[in-house]
Formats: structure tokens, C-alpha cells, sequence
């Protein structure tokens, strides 16, 4: 699940996902900022690799991030930040929203879908959680806010940054792999020396 979660509306937004390519959290941070209607200044991460390559690389705090997706947070205006570690608490507003999701969208739906053999799949999910979002979870009263969280929204609305055009960037190539070394006295066909010369002129 991709989730983000505005700090002070608390309003939510959620999309199930099948993996965690670059592309796939960048789609999912447009779709975000869009229901939302702006960007904030800054956003929290925990430490996945799509975000942050190094940890601390230029000293405390000061990390070195995946360079797609720091133009892409240039593009649009808003600066990453990391959590602490092991300090799930730092995320708090999001992890104790995973806790609510599940016990209130997922699990009702994986039951309803059950007597009928049916299992709770990515589209599924995507077809059922907007309604979802807009008339359960944005729409009660928040536990730690005491207010609405969409009626919050309209007021932080104002504080957000305007949507920019879409990202013109283009996805960074993973790295090629380096060959495994050949086993002494064992013959392999030309092509694969040939991918052998080609990794070591590219190194």
C-alpha cells in the first residue's frame, strides 16, 4: 500500500500497489498530490531505497538521495525528510492508520468477497478504497484532531503549494550487471566474452 497522510487535516490518501518501482511511487505521489489539490513544503519517509541510496553519507542528516527521485521532489517543490530508524512512532499518523485501515476496509471487504471465493486483488481494492476514503476515513471525526479530517483539509488547502505541470524527468537506468567471473578451463560461447569486455570497458 502506498499511504500518505497530510500532518495537520490528517486527511489520507491510499492506493494499492504490486510493487515498488520507481515509477510506480512516483505515479502514486501525483495521484496523492491531486487529491490533496497541493503540495506540502515537506514529506516524511521511512528509509526505502527508492528515496534515500545513503544514509547519513555527508554527515548527520545529511543523506544522499536517489537522484530521480530528488528532481522529481525539485520538480514539485517539496523537500524529503527521513525517519529515524527503528522508530516507527516517527511515523506515527501513518502507521497507526495502517492499523485502522486494515480493521476497517480491508478486512470487511476481504469477508465480503469470500462466500463468493473471491480474493481481495489490487483493482479490487483501487475500485473500492475512494469510496472508502471519502465517506469512512476522511470523513469521521479523528481520534487525536476531534475534527472532520476533509473539513480540515479546506482550511490547509490554503497552505499547500499550487500543482506544477507534470514531471518532465525520465527514469535513471538501473546499473548493468557485472558478470559472474568464468570458471578456469571452461569454454563458454563468444558472445558471452564479448558481454565480459563490454561490463569492463563500461566499469
Amino acid at each position: 500500500m502506498f499511504i500518505a497522510t497530510l500532518g495537520w487535516s490528517r486527511t489520507t490518501y491510499v492506493e494499492f500497489v504490486t510493487d515498488e518501482r520507481m515509477e510506480t511511487l512516483l505515479g502514486c505521489h501525483e495521484r496523492a498530490f491531486y487529491f490533496f489539490g497541493g503540495i506540502p513544503r515537506e514529506v516524511l519517509y521511512d528509509n526505502m531505497r527508492t528515496v534515500v541510496t545513503d544514509r547519513d553519507r555527508y554527515g548527520p542528516g545529511l543523506h544522499r538521495y536517489n537522484r530521480t527521485f530528488l528532481d522529481f521532489a525539485h520538480h514539485h517543490g517539496f523537500v524529503p525528510r527521513l525517519c529515524q530508524p527503528y522508530r516507527p512512532r516517527t511515523k506515527g499518523k501513518v502507521e497507526r492508520f495502517i492499523r485502522y485501515l486494515r480493521a476497517s476496509f480491508y478486512v470487511p471487504l476481504a469477508s465480503q468477497l469470500s462466500p463468493e471465493k473471491l480474493k481481495v486483488d489490487r483493482n479490487t481494492a483501487n475500485a473500492r478504497v475512494g469510496t472508502w476514503l471519502r465517506e469512512v476515513a476522511n470523513a469521521r471525526v479523528h481520534a487525536t484532531t476531534g475534527k472532520v479530517p476533509m473539513v480540515r483539509l479546506e482550511y490547509e488547502r490554503e497552505r499547500l503549494q499550487s500543482l506544477p505541470a507534470p514531471w518532465p524527468g525520465t527514469l535513471q537506468p538501473a546499473a548493468p550487471k557485472r558478470p559472474a567471473p568464468l570458471p578456469r578451463g571452461y569454454q563458454h560461447p563468444l558472445r558471452v566474452y564479448e558481454k565480459l569486455i563490454i561490463a569492463v570497458e563500461i566499469g
